[in-house]
């Protein structure tokens, strides 16, 4: 707004000067200034008048290191060209810079694709958007605000892993059990006729479509072991790489022909903090234990308390990873009170694979207790050390090493794959 300040005032300066002087150039160059103040006004108002604006999101869902698309439309409605118009984007998505400056003649309609890089995994709002325009001689801008929004969900960065083993747990005999069961397991036996007393949530809805009458399951006794997957999400225990942060800043304030690309085709692409490997590690262990038609649940402790209970439905896996999603490393508890608090969910049937990276030796002897009462486990350490971390780690590995379970060491730029691959034990034991 100072531009049109500075045309009225040299207006108004002008006026005055014609009253001093009585010449009539003044009076001139006053109503030649108003008049363009008022004509550039009217020019940016009409810019902005009879565009519709559309936006649709082609990629509701994204992983980590993929590309996210949305379409933006402008219409031009009026009977008058648009010389200019600038749109600035507000979305929530990191580095979804759609912003543009496009000019439209009479009825004309102009599209454009946008692709972002997806590097931060959030659920992002995309949108609200702003219209600029103004006069041809710059003196008057004007904004109108577009509240189409739109909504991306970014899941984390998943890995295949062929090589990792999970360790078995404890069941009677080694083979399947075929024995009937009045719990809801995730094996359904048969279906029967429906009696008096049996709960509507056991009604097998298609069988009853196509028998005429209602029909209910049956369930069998999994004989599989339910495997949880027990994210240590404590804010304390998190480490982050100042370094790296450095190094992106000083890319981001680069000239644009000076920036490196961030990631190249097939790269693993993961924040550096002890926080998003984890992440990344526990959707990659879902996927990986659930093709192997495993029964996966997850426990987390972030912002809230997250439980996923121990299923193998095909929709499993994006429950565990919309919940990934948004999770964040923002609780107080330690793993140590996660595990004691969570004891009830864990028998002998049971095993935890832990995803942590604190220090705090407790939780190794909250884990040992499980272990006593026949729960297997494998520990993913997500090393502190490499992302800037300044307490020594091999006290805390050897004491693992000693409940004789598997234990994996995840280093910062480390290859998930290679890292979960083989256990640790040896290595430490030289």
């Amino acid at each position: 707004m100072l531009r049109p300040l500075i045309v009225l005032v040299l207006s108004g300066a002008s006026f005055l000067a014609a009253q001093g002087t009585g010449l009539r150039l003044f009076f001139h160059l006053s109503y030649v200034l108003l008049g363009l103040l008022l004509l550039s006004f009217v020019w940016a108002w009409v810019n902005l008048r009879g565009l519709r604006v559309e936006r649709e999101t082609l990629t509701l869902r994204a992983h980590v290191g993929e590309f996210a698309r949305e379409r933006i439309s402008i219409d031009n409605r009026w009977w008058l060209p648009k010389l200019w118009i600038e749109l600035l984007d507000q979305s929530e998505l990191p580095h979804h810079g759609v912003g543009f400056v496009t000019s439209l003649g009479i009825g004309q309609q102009g599209r454009w694709i946008a692709r972002t890089l997806c590097t931060h995994r959030g659920r992002y709002r995309l949108g609200p958007a702003t219209l600029v325009s103004g006069d041809p001689f710059g003196i008057v801008r004007l904004a109108r605000t577009v509240p189409t929004t739109n909504e991306i969900l970014v899941y984390p960065q998943m890995v295949d892993l062929p090589g990792f083993q999970l360790p078995s747990a404890e069941l009677p005999g080694g083979q399947a059990t075929r024995a009937r069961t009045f719990h809801v397991t995730p094996n359904v036996a048969t279906v029967r006729d429906y009696v008096p007393g049996d709960s509507f949530n056991r009604i097998h809805w298609r069988t009853t479509a196509r028998m005429g009458q209602l029909m209910v399951k049956e369930f069998e006794l999994d004989p599989s072991a339910d495997v949880y997957i027990v994210l240590d999400m404590q804010e304390r225990t998190v480490v982050r790489d100042r370094r790296e942060r450095r190094r992106v800043t000083d890319r981001d304030q680069a000239p644009w022909w000076r920036r490196q690309p961030n990631m190249q085709r097939g790269q693993t692409m993961v924040a550096a903090s002890s926080e998003e490997y984890a992440v990344m590690a526990a959707a990659s262990l879902a996927r990986t234990l659930l093709a192997q038609n495993r029964v996966v649940g997850m426990i987390a402790w972030g912002q809230h308390r997250e439980i996923i209970p121990a299923e193998r439905e095909s929709r499993q896996l994006f429950k565990i990873l919309e919940s990934l999603a948004v999770l964040r490393a923002h609780g107080t508890q330690s793993l140590a009170e996660v595990l004691i608090a969570e004891s009830q969910r864990f028998g002998r049937n049971s095993t935890l694979l832990i995803i942590t990276s604190a220090l705090d030796e407790r939780w190794i002897e909250a884990l040992q207790q499980h272990l006593m009462r026949g729960v297997r486990a494998a520990v993913i350490f997500v090393d502190p050390q490499s992302f800037g971390g300044v307490q020594a780690v091999e006290p805390l590995l050897r004491r693992v090493t000693e409940l004789n379970i598997p234990l994996y060491r995840l280093r910062q730029g480390e290859s998930l794959a290679l890292a979960l691959s083989m256990p640790l034990q040896r290595e430490i034991m030289r």
